[in-house]
């Protein structure tokens, strides 16, 4: 009997570990999809760029000259520019130039495996390159919705951008995880975590303490609104909150009362394009007389 319950132990351990690693396999599985071109009414073309993550970045550039400045939209995970479509096309409107990507491994763009903000983070580096290079000078936002929020805080060193907006970013991978997992297992999903988690380094060669968002929070040199939903169960109000409390200063913070992990700007449409656009008209704004002032400066100097 004893060596019957052993041998059955056994194969329920190995049958957790093979249901965890099959896990695993299913969440850092590349998404990729043809997009396309842009929608007319976008008046958006068609780019590519290399990056370090080994990708040939895919995207659509909008350009308004002598716009407002220029915003990065970062999609989600498992997700591609095309959800971001609509973000794009108010920020147009109200005139800024755009650039929508897909991150490595999703859409159009080559890759692997998705890893959570890991090699993401170089596609971000990427493309504020590819920005300064199509408007050198202008003043640069970031919109990063999950995953795509994550890439940008990972960047490092830090990003040198004037305006960072996060919408439901993971404070670090093991609260993303465990949150996940206890929404389906309970109490059991703290359990399962600890193994899905010991295979980021077989699988993705990256390990948990390398995938923690809210320790780059702090080290960034711009203006964060900080977005979340209160009843979100993936990134929790607490999870939100960690984040904003170990932000630097300016920093805003919108939690929606009633929402849960949901596109916030399909859910609050007119609130949040208010309140993102506010957000640019000010810190942009300030960047663009900053950067006036010294090119004045500079001149002179030259004189």
């Amino acid at each position: 009997m004893l060596k019957k319950v052993g041998i059955l132990t056994g194969l329920l351990v190995l049958a957790g570990f093979a249901a965890a690693w099959l896990l695993g396999s299913l969440l850092s599985a590349p998404v990729h999809q043809s997009v396309g071109d842009a929608p007319e009414s976008l008046a958006a073309r068609n780019v590519s760029f290399s990056s370090e993550s080994g990708a040939i970045v895919h995207g659509w550039f909008a350009s308004v000259p002598k716009g407002r400045g220029v915003v990065l939209l970062l999609p989600g995970v498992r997700a591609n520019r095309l959800s971001m479509l609509e973000r794009a096309r108010f920020l147009h409107s109200a005139g800024y130039s755009v650039l929508l990507i897909d991150l490595q491994a999703t859409g159009e763009s080559a890759g692997h495996n998705i890893t959570f903000g890991w090699l993401e983070s170089r596609d971000v580096i990427a493309a504020v390159e590819f920005i300064r290079r199509e408007e050198p000078g202008r003043p640069i936002a970031i919109i990063g919705s999950s995953l795509g929020g994550a890439a940008a805080l990972l960047a490092t060193p830090p990003l040198q951008v004037d305006a960072l907006v996060l919408e439901a970013v993971y404070p670090t991978i093991e609260r993303a995880t465990e949150n996940r997992l206890a929404m389906r297992l309970g109490p059991l999903g703290t359990v399962a975590s600890s193994v899905l988690l010991a295979q980021l380094r077989a699988r993705l060669g990256v390990s948990a303490a390398q995938l923690r968002p809210v320790d780059h929070v702090s080290r960034l040199n711009c203006p964060v609104l900080i977005i979340g939903g209160a009843l979100d169960r993936h990134t929790t109000k607490a999870d939100t909150l960690l984040l904003y409390s170990s932000a630097r200063s300016p920093k805003e913070l919108w939690l929606i009362e009633d929402a849960s992990h949901v596109d916030f700007h399909r859910a609050r449409r007119n609130e949040y394009e208010r309140r993102v656009l506010s957000f640019l008209r000010v810190h942009l704004k300030q960047s663009s007389a900053t950067i006036r002032s010294v090119t004045l400066v500079e001149r002179r100097f030259q004189g």
